[in-house]
């Protein structure tokens, strides 16, 4: 990519920042107040280990309360946030004309915003998210292993990359149809089932386990997660990153064959 092509997106990025630091409140309250359900799975999990008296597979009351306290993280650093609509409303309204136009590609400009959106949203959303792990410091155990925070890292940035391209190829469904919420919908809630937001996967029988690891949801928090917390070692660690990365590169090859079969039926349908 030729300089002033990383400089027009730099400044895309920059607009992004901006635009998003408008809604800084916004973000704020909806972090706030989303850690709320994580005073109900306190008082679930502690009734469940209570009435056990031991624990779930490999999982205590601390490690349980641990784990969603990193999914908490996890999520506010990749899930993105509105992209799909903003994606779908260029399209309807008929915004991406004027794009088209440029010699800028759209994936790479709304992956610039996204990139933007998450900076801020994370720079906003952490002042709540670190009370909340000064509170439950007791129950957090740091990894000794410096390449645990490496392979973490790594895999954070595939999971929001993965995010990024399903969040984009279900925003491509516009061109076809004018209402895109109950698509986005039903894959947001196979994401929450299945992406370890609930429970662990790994509490789960290990045959839909296994059918689960071939799955993209589960790259997309759990596996960052369970790096982190050590449940993934050894050739199993391999393979996930593996699999993980082979979801990138499939979901990003989707992405680019939406955007090209959908401006064909766009520019078809527009004359």
């Amino acid at each position: 990519m030729s300089t002033s092509r990383i400089e027009k997106y730099a400044s895309v990025f920059n607009i992004g920042l901006q635009n998003t630091f408008v809604y800084r409140w916004n973000y704020f309250l909806r972090a706030l107040f989303g850690l709320i359900p994580l005073a109900g799975t306190v008082f679930l999990w502690s009734a469940v280990f209570k009435e056990r008296g031991s624990g779930l597979h490999g999982y205590d009351y601390s490690s349980m309360i641990y784990y969603y306290l990193l999914t908490i993280l996890v999520s506010n650093l990749v899930v993105p946030t509105e992209d799909e609509w903003q994606i779908a409303a260029d399209i309807r309204d008929g915004q991406i004309n004027a794009l088209l136009t440029k010699p800028m590609s759209y994936l790479v400009y709304r992956f610039s915003i996204f990139l933007s959106g998450r900076l801020v949203y994370t720079f906003v959303t952490l002042p709540p998210i670190a009370l909340i792990f000064v509170y439950f410091r007791d129950y957090i155990v740091l990894p000794s292993d410096p390449l645990i925070y490496l392979l973490t890292t790594v895999s954070i940035l595939m999971a929001a990359f993965i995010q990024f391209f399903i969040t984009y190829s279900l925003s491509m469904m516009a061109f076809w149809i004018l209402e895109i919420s109950t698509i986005v919908f039903i894959v947001y809630s196979f994401e929450y089932f299945l992406g370890g937001q609930m429970f662990p996967i790994d509490i789960m029988p290990s045959a839909i386990q296994a059918v689960m690891k071939w799955l993209p949801f589960y790259y997309e928090l759990f596996c960052p997660v369970a790096i982190f917390l050590g449940r993934l070692k050894g050739a199993d660690l391999v393979q996930a990153l593996a699999i993980q990365t082979g979801w990138l590169l499939l979901t990003c090859a989707c992405a680019k064959a939406m955007w090209k079969r959908g401006l064909g039926h766009y520019q078809a349908v527009g004359g």
